[in-house]
């Protein structure tokens, strides 16, 4: 976008990015209300806090089977900024997903997922290395602290219904964290190409379109 357009269309309070995110998921889900969440440390990163995502929004999704779907906030430039209007990515240039089936012990919403989040989130602002699509990464464990599942890793796909976004600071894709089981991670390990990871994606889309994790899975 024109700088000059820019400062036309919005003023310094406006959440430019957000609403960005926010125009897409309308899309999807219309005016449903999502259950947000600000930092879960209750500071923001740039002032000390630990959490570099300024917020999570979490939708209950009801397409292909009843999931939660967990969008992020914060790895794409959210706020007014004149000096970005010719990046051709918005800062990071992606915001993480996540869908997740219903899991017995979340007894509320799955805020540990958030935490993953921020998790990757950390890495990326103190390596300045990011994630696209068809990486993967091993968790070491479960994905979700103390549980029995066979869930120990990620690849990244882009969402299938956010896709990618054109925003007034640049691309932002939606990068959806999709759980992979021991023996997936162990595959990729020993090929660790890009074409396996999406070979694995795609076997995965066969029967979940939607690529929802279940921590159920064997």
């Amino acid at each position: 976008m024109d700088k000059e357009v820019y400062k036309k269309e919005f003023t310094e309070e406006d959440a430019v990015g957000w609403w960005s995110i926010d125009n897409a998921l309308e899309k999807v889900y219309g005016k449903t209300e999502p259950k947000h969440y600000g930092p879960l440390c209750g500071m923001h990163y740039s002032i000390g806090g630990t959490d570099p995502i300024d917020g999570a929004s979490i939708y209950e999704a009801t397409n292909q089977e009843p999931h939660k779907h967990i969008v992020s906030y914060g790895m794409s430039e959210l706020y007014y900024n004149e000096d970005k209007t010719d990046e051709e990515f918005s800062k990071w240039g992606f915001e993480f997903t996540f869908r997740l089936k219903p899991f017995k012990e979340d007894k509320d919403e799955p805020i540990w997922a958030i935490q993953v989040m921020n998790n990757l989130a950390r890495y990326v602002f103190e390596s300045g290395k990011w994630f696209e699509e068809n990486h993967f990464i091993p968790a070491n464990g479960p994905i979700r602290l103390n549980t029995d599942t066979k869930i120990t890793g990620f690849v990244f796909a882009i969402d299938p219904e956010l896709g990618t976004i054109e925003t007034p600071h640049g691309e932002v894709a939606f990068l959806q964290l999709v759980g992979i089981t021991e023996k997936e991670v162990e595959r990729l390990k020993a090929n660790p190409k890009t074409t396996e990871v999406e070979k694995l994606i795609n076997e995965l889309k066969k029967d979940n379109p939607l690529l929802v994790t279940d921590l159920g899975r064997e």
